[in-house]
């Protein structure tokens, strides 16, 4: 993730900036300070937040373009990135699912809504925008699962057309 001063706009938008985690207790600001805990202090602290799974589905959607290179440019964003479950696409849209480990739900979202963008040239994709982003924790994932609703597990796993 990266990271901003806080209330510093992110990309020329004024309305939320992305800001950076608290480092926290685990986080030596001075090597040759002792941490807390080692000083027997924090011993009754919160536990630090631990990342969370979130299954992650980003659909976009464009002007057409040839269905062999939709299919290449969605296989070489998989290859760079084997965290991606599976892809589907047609010639004006795709939709990517993926399981993102994140703090909670906002960092998760940035990330997703960034992975396009950011991988669009080094991956090849086509000039599409991101029209639908659905960020959900894993238990809500299983749940809509065991209830026979909600996105279908992500099998066959790889990119296959709609």
């Amino acid at each position: 993730m990266r990271r901003v001063r806080p209330g510093a706009a992110s990309r020329g938008s004024a309305e939320r900036a992305l800001t950076s985690v608290a480092a926290g207790t685990a986080y030596e600001s001075d090597p040759h300070q002792p941490r807390a805990a080692d000083a027997g202090e924090g011993r009754d602290a919160e536990p630090t937040e631990t990342p969370r799974l979130w299954h992650v589905t980003l659909s976009v959607s464009g002007k057409e373009a040839p269905l062999d290179e939709v299919r290449r440019g969605l296989e070489q964003l998989a290859h760079d990135h084997p965290f991606l479950l599976t892809s589907r696409y047609a010639p004006d849209h795709a939709e990517i699912r993926y399981w993102e480990e994140a703090r909670d739900l906002h960092d998760a979202a940035a990330v997703a809504l960034r992975l396009w963008g950011e991988h669009r040239q080094s991956a090849r994709l086509p000039p599409w925008e991101i029209v639908g982003l659905e960020v959900i924790g894993r238990d809500t994932y299983h749940q809509r699962i065991a209830e026979g609703y909600g996105p279908l597990p992500a099998t066959p796993v790889g990119v296959h057309p709609f």
